[in-house]
């Protein structure tokens, strides 16, 4: 997609260098990709202690419980 955007010069160079990147469109969509992953990121974060998963692992697995 083709997209114009009004970026400062400086912060998309500096980025560019850190990044190691020659192109412009490859720093931002790293940074977009950056962006979008964090975000997930934070998103499983917040689930942290709140989901709670009630498994039978020798069932699930298909083993038998052994007889005394």
């Amino acid at each position: 997609m083709r997209t114009t955007l009004d970026l400062p010069d400086t912060l998309v160079e500096d980025a560019r260098d850190v990044l190691g990147f020659k192109s412009k469109t490859d720093t931002v969509v790293y940074a977009l990709r950056e962006v979008v992953r964090r975000g997930r990121v934070e998103g499983l974060k917040a689930l942290f202690g709140k989901v709670h998963i009630d498994l039978d692992l020798d069932k699930t697995r298909g083993r038998t419980k052994a007889r005394p």
